[in-house]
């Protein structure tokens, strides 16, 4: 009876599986065009390129965050795309974070997200910080020469040392320009521990916060409950985890979502990556609220956008890396808007990975 029930299990995860280039929900539509993979040992002044969690776009230039807490760093290159490819990728400059600064020398700066302000000249960006090491996550601004600017208010239930108990490894990851562009959204990779296990194998109730920040002012304004998706591949070792790695505002209270999973023991093909379409505007303001174990809040909707499952086949080396960055790139060709995505190769501290640029056709169908 047990065996029969495994293999019941078993099916479950692998129903569904499609292989196609196209996702779609009632809003948008996605195409997966190609991937691009930068070599493993490109160096750029005197550093490893590599650690890549986070990707803007603006005019022409892009800009990455690398997450080595020891030399922070912005990446600047330039990519040519020729029809529906990327024809090449260039890392023109490094940008090396001012870390001797008396704001930032006692952080643990592990950078996920950055964006581009051309009106203020500055990069804002996000860092995790080290919750065993009581370092608190930031949302802070650098100029244009990596010399640190101002820092946003965090609230202090997302802080390294409150009751709330954010997860180590799981606090800012996401990083988003509002629609209107007076705010950003920061977005948890996982749920604090007193609103909601981590995602399982089976389905949770695991909310991430996704907080909106005044840029005018610094501070936190509101914020909504996500739900993530339970974990998609059954881990044959001991680790496996599913959590937000990055989004985008592609219309008022409309989000591209990025889910990030890996489950241990296969080898070059533990990750997930999915994007979901997300609608905030019915979901709780959550900013107030410290539990959201106990209290009631009503989550964002979503619906599956795109499975990078369904891309194997289109995927040059068949793998989909360790995805951390989204961002709208430039007009294609044929008019269309396009999406680019980034992944982190963790230095391939834990086996050979990929430093993975991946192209995406973006249509709005209202």
């Amino acid at each position: 009876m047990k065996k029969i029930l495994f293999l019941v299990f078993l099916a479950a995860f692998t129903v569904g599986c499609k292989s196609s280039r196209v996702g779609s929900t009632s809003n948008i539509e996605v195409r997966f065009l190609n991937d691009y993979n930068l070599p493993d040992d490109l160096e750029i002044n005197g550093t490893l390129v590599g650690g890549l969690s986070g990707i803007d776009h603006h005019e022409g230039k892009y800009y990455l965050v690398s997450d080595q807490p020891s030399n922070p760093r912005i990446y600047v290159a330039e990519l040519s795309i020729s029809e529906e490819k990327i024809d090449t990728i260039a890392i023109t400059d490094v940008i090396l974070l001012e870390k001797q600064n008396d704001a930032l020398k006692d952080e643990h700066l592990d950078l996920e997200g950055i964006l581009f302000d051309a009106e203020a000249g500055n990069f804002l960006l996000t860092s995790e910080g080290n919750i065993k090491k009581g370092k608190d996550p930031m949302v802070f601004t650098v100029s244009e020469d990596g010399k640190f600017s101002d820092s946003y208010a965090v609230p202090e239930n997302l802080l390294a040392k409150s009751n709330k108990n954010p997860r180590n490894n799981g606090t800012f990851e996401g990083l988003a320009a509002s629609h209107d562009g007076k705010g950003i959204w920061v977005a948890m990779e996982l749920p604090l521990e007193t609103d909601g296990p981590k995602a399982k194998l089976y389905p949770t109730k695991s909310p991430v916060r996704i907080t909106y920040f005044d840029k005018k002012t610094g501070k936190a304004t509101k914020q909504f409950p996500y739900r993530l998706d339970r974990i998609a591949k059954i881990p044959w070792l001991y680790f496996a985890v599913n959590g937000v790695t990055d989004l985008l505002e592609y219309a008022p209270d409309k989000f591209l979502i990025l889910e990030r999973g890996f489950a241990s023991g296969h080898g070059q093909k533990g990750n997930t990556i999915r994007i979901f379409d997300v609608d905030a505007s019915l979901a709780t303001n959550t900013l107030d609220i410290n539990n959201l174990r106990v209290s009631f809040n009503n989550p964002a909707s979503k619906k599956l956008l795109y499975d990078f499952n369904w891309a194997k086949d289109y995927l040059s080396e068949e793998i989909i890396d360790n995805i951390e960055g989204i961002t709208f790139g430039p007009v294609l060709p044929n008019g269309k808007q396009s999406l680019l995505l980034v992944s982190d190769n963790n230095f391939s501290s834990m086996g050979k990975q990929l430093n993975q640029v991946i192209l995406l056709e973006f249509t709005p169908k209202n």
